[in-house]
């Protein structure tokens, strides 16, 4: 594994408020990204009483080459864990609340309606409260889709992950263009803002990002993330390049006059970084 620049440095998990919801959330029995997915933002956003919670378990089924999620055949759902996350976001008084998910191939729905399960037991105990789902793609199927939008969260975001010729090199199932489509179904339905994030450092080019950005405005995509990739373990897909801040900034800048209407674009920005901005 490379050795990382100066401005990919990260803080240790700590503070009073990191210990109270590693308590608070290992109590409840229930899973975040932050923790899971190895992000570099842990220790900023658990200081500062915000987390992305992840529903239907830790296992997923697929084997993306980016993601550090441990795949395998999933447990069945526990559809006591929407009351618990509802009962802990509540406690946690979170005014803004990201939630995502393992991918479920292994259901008939994808668990589309464990999904909107989730977001109406959140909206009814926390009123007021915004919430933003980061959903998988569903296999492009609209009937699905449409039952997480019907749930009314306040923003419905799905990752494209990488551009359009490293796709099928770094993504396990998902496909390019069906997540253009998942994005383009949230758009449409004109009820929920619709966001996506990518990676770099892929073995990307500037070109192919720039690329990646007209597509997701032709679909009227309104919401970007740009972030740098980290292999999570020496098993995943090695980091080809560290991009610099400056490039980060020109991603930035070039996507603002492509019309987004929010770009959070850094080394350590992730999906639900900052996200509470975004609504």
């Amino acid at each position: 594994m490379q050795r990382k620049p100066d401005w990919l440095k990260i803080s240790l998990p700590q503070g009073k408020k990191y210990l109270d919801i590693k308590d608070i959330i290992a109590k409840k029995n229930l899973n975040t990204i932050c923790a899971d997915g190895k992000c570099p933002n842990l220790a900023e956003c658990w200081g500062r009483g915000t987390a992305t919670f992840m529903i239907m378990g830790d296992i997923c089924t697929r084997k993306c080459k980016f993601c550090a999620t441990a795949y395998g055949r999933p447990d069945s759902l526990d559809w006591d864990e929407p009351d618990r996350l509802a009962d802990t976001v509540n406690k946690m008084n979170l005014r803004h609340c990201v939630i995502t998910s393992v991918d479920r191939d292994d259901l008939k729905d994808g668990g589309a309606e464990f999904w909107a399960f989730t977001i109406r037991k959140l909206k009814e105990k926390n009123p007021g409260m915004t919430i933003e789902t980061l959903i998988p793609d569903f296999n492009g199927k609209e009937e699905l889709i449409n039952i997480v939008i019907d749930a009314k969260p306040n923003i419905i975001s799905h990752n494209m992950e990488t551009v359009r010729r490293l796709t099928p090199q770094i993504r396990s199932k998902a496909k390019y263009e069906v997540s253009l489509r998942t994005i383009e179904i949230i758009a449409k339905s004109g009820t929920v803002r619709p966001k996506s994030g990518i990676m770099v450092g892929l073995g990307e080019t500037e070109a192919e990002v720039i690329e990646t950005m007209d597509d997701l405005r032709a679909v009227n995509c309104q919401i970007l993330t740009i972030g740098q990739y980290l292999q999570p373990t020496r098993q995943h897909e090695p980091v080809h390049q560290f991009v610099t801040p400056e490039q980060f900034l020109r991603y930035k800048e070039i996507g603002l006059e492509k019309g987004f209407r929010f770009v959070e674009s850094g080394p350590l920005v992730r999906s639900s970084y900052h996200a509470e901005k975004h609504v």
